[in-house]
């Protein structure tokens, strides 16, 4: 992770009331993030889509896995 988002994630997790190594992210998962970015970006025509997703997938995580979740996305285009 890069200083600026090492900082946010801290601020999340200050926020959140969780320690910050619950939030790290994992090479295998940030690339599958990256990859999730941008097929929301390029197979909606809307940049933004890309950051929503993202959330989402945030928001359904505990209740399946990242790689769960990304072959649901990828099977939508």
């Amino acid at each position: 992770m890069d200083a600026w988002l090492s900082r946010a994630r801290d601020a999340v997790a200050a926020a959140a009331g969780v320690e910050p190594s619950t939030l790290e992210l994992e090479d295998a998962d940030t690339t599958t993030l990256l990859d999730l970015a941008r097929i929301a970006a390029h197979e909606s025509g809307e940049r933004t889509n890309a950051p929503l997703l993202c959330y989402l997938i945030g928001r359904a995580q505990g209740r399946a896995g990242l790689d769960e979740l990304a072959d649901a996305v990828r099977r939508t285009g």
